[in-house]
């Protein structure tokens, strides 16, 4: 039972509604010469560290892909290769507490959060070793240990869940953020509307992270949405947007840190609305033929996220080709090891269906 005084701390935390004045700076940040950079410039330091958690990501989500075509994972399989610079950028803004919680195009964000790709990719192929103990795969896995909240294959189930997160911290008073990510499809589900209600209501502290790759399972955005800037979702509930270039991380970790901040500093939910592409299609099952191979060649030779941040290593010199390659093979080794005991790996026993069970 809720007692009064606690009904008490989460108004008086979290229950004052931010000025007018401070929302509308928030959705002008990006636009005004005035307010906070729509992008950072990344040190040397900075810039490697993300091209090596995008490649990481990037890499994974190739060699899950040829495990599948080799019949090793099972069932559903959804890439996030083009989409690294979203979590990577995400994940730079947070601090040890804060949570994550997603959809089912979700190995990304698993290793962002800094989950081990051994028990990732041996959750993918059903082994003992996996994060869920094989009995759960791509979306059933959490690690609480790492703020990791799952990845849920009922669309938009987890924006709910992620705004319950964000009551949970509030009624705590612990400063924790909680991390919704959603895409453009799951977008048009009723209990959004639901989430972002009371989220604004109780300003909680959740930030609501909207993927729009474009083409939801396989339907264009402009035939699906008859509002297609997400940014603007939530206008009816008083909750601040902005579009963000999701294929840049810098302008991905700006947003992300004015995000949190308003969010942490109790003035309720934010959303972002990260414009990404995915190259892969919907999930491995699907051919894409919905859009042309030219705009997709389009998007990897001039957006590609991983690509703009090497080019900007190889420009001012921060680190040679023979150095990035040599990331690169120590990546594809760390990858290599886990898809080989994502595959060796035992099954799990018969008797494990009878734990972890709540009666």
């Amino acid at each position: 039972m809720v007692t009064a005084a606690k009904k008490s701390a989460v108004s008086n935390t979290v229950g004052t509604a931010a000025p007018k004045t401070a929302r509308s700076a928030a959705r002008r940040a990006d636009k005004s010469s005035g307010g906070t950079p729509s992008t950072l410039e990344f040190s040397k330091a900075e810039e490697l560290e993300a091209y090596r958690q995008m490649l990481e990501i990037r890499r994974f989500e190739e060699k899950a892909g040829q495990l599948y075509g080799m019949g090793l994972i099972g069932g559903f399989c959804h890439l996030y290769i083009g989409q690294e610079a979203v979590v990577v950028g995400m994940q730079a803004a947070l601090k040890q507490g804060d949570q994550v919680i997603t959809g089912y195009r979700d190995h990304g964000h698993m290793l962002a959060t800094g989950m081990d790709p051994k028990g990732v990719m041996a959750e993918l192929t059903g082994r003992r070793g996996g994060y869920s103990k094989g009995k759960g795969g791509s979306m059933h896995m959490f690690s609480t240990d790492k703020g990791f909240y799952g990845g849920h294959g009922i669309v938009g189930a987890q924006v709910s869940l992620g705004t319950g997160l964000a009551f949970a911290d509030a009624y705590r008073q612990n400063g924790n953020v909680c991390l919704t990510y959603f895409g453009d499809g799951a977008a048009n589900q009723g209990q959004v509307y639901e989430s972002f209600n009371m989220a604004e209501l109780w300003k909680l502290p959740v930030v609501y992270i909207i993927e729009n790759n474009k083409y939801a399972m396989g339907t264009a955005v402009s035939r699906a949405s008859a509002q297609t800037d997400f940014s603007k979702r939530g206008t009816s509930f008083n909750i601040p947007g902005e579009q963000v270039d999701g294929m840049d991380v810098r302008a991905v970790k700006a947003a992300g840190q004015r995000a949190v901040e308003f969010a942490r500093s109790g003035k309720g939910p934010y959303i972002l609305e990260m414009l990404t592409y995915r190259y892969r299609g919907h999930s491995m099952s699907d051919p894409a033929k919905y859009r042309s191979k030219e705009e997709v060649q389009k998007m990897r030779t001039e957006h590609d996220p991983i690509e703009q941040v090497r080019a900007r290593l190889l420009e001012k010199s921060w680190a040679s080709e023979e150095e990035l390659k040599a990331i690169d093979a120590e990546i594809r080794d760390v990858m290599n090891a886990a898809a080989d005991f994502a595959s060796h790996d035992p099954e799990p026993d018969p008797s494990e269906l009878y734990t972890d069970i709540h009666r």
